[in-house]
């Protein structure tokens, strides 16, 4: 059990620094289209996480599944209002009222 634990641990390591260099390469104006992409990946990890806390038999495993799910909701959320701000950036703005009309 501990080496299966070690291995997992090693994976999680090293999928952290993978994401960091990835994300770290991505120019500054392809972000936020970059968050939106992830928004749906996060609820993939939203189900998983419901999933995962119907089956817990363990308290370790409830722990993680509920973080997983409060840290996968809280993205989703995030990720809403970053993408709602983008598009509101194109959207016409209304013209303000001529002085000769009123």
């Amino acid at each position: 059990m501990d080496v299966l634990l070690a291995i997992e641990l090693t994976i999680l390591v090293l999928a952290a620094f993978l994401g960091f260099e990835v994300i770290s390469k991505v120019p500054a104006m392809l972000h936020t289209p970059l968050m939106s992409g992830a928004n749906f990946i996060h609820g993939i990890v939203i189900v998983g996480a419901i999933l995962v806390l119907g089956k817990a038999d363990d308290t370790f495993t409830r722990v993680v599944g509920l973080l997983a799910l409060a840290l996968a909701t809280a993205n989703v959320v995030g990720g809403w209002f970053v993408t709602d701000r983008m598009l509101g950036m194109f959207k016409r703005r209304p013209e303000p009222p001529r002085k000769d009309d009123a």
